[in-house]
Parts: structure tokens; sequence; C-alpha cells
């Protein structure tokens, strides 16, 4: 087991998780559009975030086999996304964890790493 998924682990099992609620970010805010450039930079492929109305979306995702109702609720979850609402750091990580979190473009480079993101298009 890694030294991360011991970590995990750990959060999950130990005494004084119990009843915490953790909202996860990393050491600064990244929207949407930045965390694109960040996964383009770390796969040397061109990946951009279009934004698409409410509407759009709802017509997207209901092309792809969504119901109706349930392609509404998805994007009116995902509204404050949209908005930039959603953009803070928390301190989640040290406390679930006990360590600092890591900025999201080491993620994507080490993701990236691994393969994530190959294949698609």
């Amino acid at each position: 087991m890694t030294g991360s998924a011991i970590a995990r682990n750990h959060a999950l099992t130990e005494d004084g998780h119990d009843r915490q609620v953790y909202e996860l970010s990393g050491p600064r805010a990244v929207t949407i559009a930045e965390a694109a450039a960040e996964i383009s930079a770390a796969t040397g492929r061109e990946i951009r975030y279009v934004p698409l109305s409410p509407e759009d979306f709802v017509a997207e995702l209901t092309a792809s086999g969504w119901s109706p109702g349930d392609a509404a609720d998805f994007a009116e979850a995902m509204a404050p996304l949209r908005r930039d609402l959603d953009s803070h750091v928390s301190d989640g990580v040290r406390r679930a964890l006990g360590r600092e979190p890591r900025d999201f473009s080491e993620y994507a480079k080490a993701a990236a790493a691994a393969g994530a993101w190959q294949g698609v298009s």
C-alpha cells in the first residue's frame, strides 16, 4: 500500500474522524478553465473548457441518454461551479490526512504520467 493509500485508510479508520465533514481542496483555488489548462500542460494535448448555457448542458446530457429531470437536476447541482462560487481553499486535506494538500498542477502531472486522460478526445 502506498503512503497516500495508507493516509486515506487512516482517515477512514482512525478515531477522531467520526461525524467529520471534510471539504477538500488544493492549496489554491482553481477554476474549471484553469484545471483544463493544467491538464493540457501535463498531457501535452490541447484540453479546453467550453462553457455551456444550462439549457445547452441539459440538451447535451439528454442527447447522451439522461432523463430530462435528471439532466436538469445535475445542471442545477453544477451551477455553483459554472459561476465560480465554489472556488475556495479549505483545510480538509490537512484535517483528514494530517498533511498539506498538493497543488492541482502536481496532481495533473502525476495523473498524466500514470496514464490518465489517454485516449480521451
